[in-house]
Order: structure tokens, then sequence, then C-alpha cells
């Protein structure tokens, strides 16, 4: 008799077939360790958190490296004609073939071969008109350092102070300040039921994101590490057709640091006879699982208004149907 493992299957099989053989099915059996591997990843869910928060932390400060080195669009332009204006001098090009080849003047392309490096072309370049909000930047900017950051409230300030100008200029000179206030938000961490579902699939099925992820995962979290390798040992137990790996297998996991591993593990020790007996032979709930599936999916065709007559007439049919 093929079951579940719950203690209400084993004392019903028991007390209906006392003779029979009872046989602890395989998925059951993968089942509940599932369950047990979940509910320990919940118990270690900061790990999740802290694994992926240090690493957008490292990659937030990259992005805000790489902010401050973006070039505007005219700077990047001078910089690409001066290396190519070189390096068609180093191959001994003249001036009006260059300009020709760049789509350029000949007098740009004689201040870039001036010029031994971008830099000398980028000195003194568009240096900023005179505002009437320059003799109050300094106090703006001490505002702005306390965390007043509102353009209508410092608008307002600085008129106290004798400002005449616009609100616009204000918001045009804060406006890059708050470009660089913006924060991007880092994508969550996996979920407990994610990190359970990797855990509880052979490691060459994963995809190559969810790999790295999990692989992040787990250098962080040493318990976890933990886990996934007594997982990975129970998956080769149930793929061996004897079982005689399973009393070392309870073994090791008492011994770790897992409780709710412990607890499975135990079921395991006291449902001994049963669990030995579907881990050695063929006999499955396979096609009792199939069946059920079946009738749910003929249960949703109907969108649950036919009662049970109708419902044992298409399962009927389907079945002569079938044979």
């Amino acid at each position: 008799m093929c079951r579940d493992r719950a203690g209400s299957y084993s004392d019903g099989a028991r007390t209906g077939a006392p003779n029979a053989v009872q046989v602890a099915d395989r998925f059951h059996l993968w089942q509940n360790l599932g369950t047990a591997v979940e509910a320990t990843v919940r118990l270690h869910s900061n790990c999740l958190k802290a694994a992926f928060t240090s690493s957008d932390d490292t990659a937030s400060d990259g992005d805000s490296a790489n902010a401050t080195k973006t070039m505007s669009p005219i700077e990047a332009r001078i910089r690409e004609r001066h290396a190519a204006s070189h390096a068609l001098l180093a191959q001994r090009h003249g001036i009006r073939e260059i300009a020709r080849e760049l789509h350029t003047g000949g007098n740009t392309v004689r201040r870039n071969a001036r010029a031994s490096v971008p830099e000398q072309l980028l000195t003194g370049r568009r240096q900023p008109r005179a505002s009437q909000l320059d003799p109050y930047k300094p106090h703006l900017d001490k505002l702005w350092a306390e965390g007043h950051t509102n353009a209508i409230q410092l608008h307002a300030e600085l008129q106290n102070l004798g400002y005449r100008g616009s609100y616009q200029i204000i918001s045009d000179h804060l406006r890059p300040r708050r470009r660089q206030r913006i924060r991007v938000v880092p994508p969550a961490p996996p979920g407990i039921r994610r990190v359970t579902g990797w855990m509880m699939r052979h490691p060459e099925s994963l995809a190559d994101g969810d790999h790295q992820q999990f692989a992040t995962v787990l250098a962080h979290c040493p318990e976890l590490q933990a886990l996934h390798e007594h997982v990975r040992g129970f998956a080769e137990i149930l793929q061996t057709p004897s079982g005689q790996h399973l009393k070392d297998w309870i073994t090791a996991t008492r011994t770790a640091d897992s409780p709710r591993l412990h607890t499975f593990a135990t079921g395991l020790a006291k449902d001994w006879e049963a669990v030995l007996q579907g881990l050695s032979t063929r006999w499955n709930s396979g096609p009792v699982e199939g069946r059920v599936n079946h009738i749910k999916m003929i249960k949703r065709q109907m969108f649950g208004r036919a009662r049970l007559p109708l419902l044992r007439k298409r399962v009927l049919l389907t079945a002569a149907a079938n044979r």
C-alpha cells in the first residue's frame, strides 16, 4: 500500500489492511524534505538580505563613481576627434586628408595636432556667465547642506536677503544636485520560496542568473551551504534504488545545526520500514496523483458550475476513451 507519510495515512493503512506492506511514496519524501528546507531558509532570511545588500552597495558605489566620471557629449566628441586625428597623423596623413576623413575643418585638425592631450583643448571652454544668483550661492549651498531642498522655500529665503532673480535660476542651479540625490533602487533579494526551489532542483538545471544568485546566497550563509549539501545527499539516495546510505544520512543530519532537518530525519526513522520500501521498490503513487490532477483539470473546465453527477460522467467517459 503506497501512501503519504502523515501519521493518519499510516494508521489508516494499518487499520484497513493490517497485512499489507506499507510503502512511503518517493515524491512525498522529497516534498517533506522541501517543507523542512523552506522552514530552514526562512530562519536564515536575514542572510538573503545581507548577501544582496552588500553586493548592491558595491555596485552602487561603482555606479556613483562612474556617474562622477561621466562626461558631456561635447567633451566626448572632442576627445574622440583628438584621438582620431593623432591616429591618422601617426600614419603620416596630411591635414587636408584628415579633415576630409573626419568631416571637419583644417583649423580644427591643426588644433588637435598641436594638443598633445585632449585636456589642452578643454581648458577654458564655455566658462559660466555671471548670474544674479552668484552673491547668494554660498548661502544657498549652506541651506542645501542643512537639508533644505525645496526650491520654492529657498527662493523665498533668498528674496528676504535681497535676491531679485527668478525661481527658475535657482531651480536650474539645483538640478545637477537633485540628479546626484536620485538613488537607483536595487532589485529585491530572492524570496524564501525561490531560494528553496534553487536548493531542491539539480544545480545543472538552474539558469545562469539563478546559479550566480544561488552561489552568492550560499557564500554568505554557511548554514544554508551545509543544508544544500544535505539536500544533494538525500537526492542521491532517492536516485539509488537501495536506500543503503539512508541511515548514514540521518546520522549526519542529526549532527547539523538545523532543527527542521532534525525533525524530518526523526520522522524518517519512525517510519523506517515504509521509507525503506519506498526507496528500494518500484511502487509509487504516481498513477494515483496523475488521476487526481486529471479530475481537477476536468472540474476547472466546468468553471465550478456543474455538480458531482456531471463530473462523474465526464471522468468515466474520459477513462473509457483512454482504454
